[in-house]
């Protein structure tokens, strides 16, 4: 599966201050690791974000959320987020998988 360019020019640029950063091809898309912890990515059109298993619930209840469910099973603790709440909140989304990818040990 490819993954939007912009979509990801876009994540990099959020994120281009942050130490440790790397980008590794991941679930059919790009990921972005913090200290070699994955925060965020780019499937498709669409980002993941990895917000952990005690804000899930909360983020897939916000609307254009859904499980995300790469290998048929929902991986907990991380969402799809669809181009409509992309557009309106790139930076929330982003931060989220930061401050949780933050706050574990590093690999």
């Amino acid at each position: 599966m490819s993954y939007s360019e912009d979509l990801a020019e876009r994540v990099r640029d959020l994120l281009h201050e942050n130490e440790g950063l790397t980008e590794k091809q991941m679930f059919g898309g790009l990921a972005f690791m913090l200290n070699g912890n994955m925060a965020c990515g780019v499937v498709g059109q669409e980002l993941m974000v990895r917000v952990g298993p005690d804000n899930y619930d909360d983020a897939l209840s916000e609307r254009y959320t859904r499980p995300m469910d790469y290998t048929g099973r929902p991986l907990k603790g991380m969402v799809y987020v669809e181009e409509d709440a992309i557009a309106a909140d790139l930076d929330g989304w982003v931060s989220r998988g930061v401050e949780f990818a933050g706050n574990l040990p590093p690999k």
